[in-house]
């Protein structure tokens, strides 16, 4: 019975990391008929949130005061988890390929553990180091610098903001109280990253361009809707509801490397539906940087022995309870 409740976790935690791996495909044809980066997230997480906003509060009841005193908390958390990750991440697709834009992402794990180091003063050991060198290494196979095919330079810092974004994404989920449902910290925290990101449109601060004509989308001309509901539903509801319930069954650590083959399944997609395929030096260079994020997460997966007791309060990990990365 537990190999089959084991069974099942990996399966939903393998769902929830190719849902999720669909979003840049899905962002990349709303992007080049004319929308901004910043409007494909306030519907996709606008749209996602208020689905998830019945079950948000189903399992908030009898904690409003759970919600009170982390509002501050979960509002950072929109605010840089959501609306500047995700922002960040769909103004790269404008210049790069999926892809490469996903495992420059990436690299706010290793950013993660910058910050531990210089603002907590948590020394990281072996294996983090070697990761991170890992990962850096394969930073720059992924921008092939010495190649002739040289990646947008815009492209790239739009990656790296999405990667401050995922390290903001990290360090405070991990500091937002456990009593607190992931289903609600998902739900509001995009509902306050897709305010956010409305209300700079309105006052003209950020783009926020919408066309509602076709768009084109796996080769076939079709509605902007399909694209708006698979980036909704599929790449967020599905995304964040079968990664919450993978990693009640695995736990946290588990499902977080098993949600590193998010980084396959998008290459993976976008060469399937949009023909994007990275040179051979850049898959190498992926594999580099997958291959240092996990061995960061396995690194703190041998430290998790210490009990939670002896941790301080002030010093947040990579890892918890956290809901899945929002994309």
């Amino acid at each position: 019975m537990q190999q089959r409740t084991a069974g099942a976790g990996l399966g939903l935690a393998l769902l929830s990391a190719v849902t999720f791996a669909t979003s840049g495909t899905f962002a990349r044809s709303l992007i080049e008929a004319g929308w901004s980066a910043e409007a494909v997230v306030v519907a996709r997480v606008g749209i996602a949130a208020l689905v998830l906003a019945v079950p948000a509060v189903l399992a908030l009841r009898g904690r409003g005061h759970v919600l009170r005193r982390t509002l501050g908390q979960v509002g950072v958390f929109g605010l840089l988890g959501v609306a500047t990750a995700q922002a960040c991440f769909f103004n790269a697709v404008r210049y790069l390929p999926v892809g490469v834009a996903l495992l420059l992402e990436y690299l706010g794990i290793v950013l993660v553990v910058a910050w531990m180091w210089l603002v907590h003063r948590q020394r990281p050991q072996r294996l983090t180091v070697i990761g991170s060198v890992a990962a850096l290494a394969g930073l720059a196979f992924v921008l092939d610098l010495t190649g002739t095919g040289r990646l947008h330079p815009v492209g790239v810092l739009w990656g790296l903001g999405a990667a401050v974004g995922l390290a903001g994404y990290f360090v405070l989920a991990a500091r937002v109280d456990d009593e607190l449902p992931s289903v609600t910290m998902a739900s509001l925290g995009m509902a306050i990253g897709a305010t956010a990101l409305a209300l700079l449109g309105l006052v003209g601060i950020l783009p926020l361009r919408a066309t509602f004509g076709p768009v084109d989308f796996a080769g076939q001309h079709t509605s902007w809707l399909v694209p708006i509901a698979g980036l909704s539903l599929i790449a967020a509801v599905v995304a964040y509801l079968t990664g919450i319930a993978a990693t009640r069954i695995l736990g946290a650590r588990l499902s977080s490397f098993v949600g590193l083959t998010e980084v396959m399944f998008a290459v993976l997609i976008a060469w399937l539906v949009l023909g994007e395929l990275p040179s051979v030096v850049q898959l190498a260079g992926g594999a580099l940087i997958v291959a240092g994020v996990a061995l960061v997460r396995l690194d703190e997966l041998r430290g998790v022995a210490t009990p939670p007791a002896q941790s301080r309060a002030d010093e947040p990990a990579l890892t918890g309870t956290a809901p899945p990365t929002p994309r």
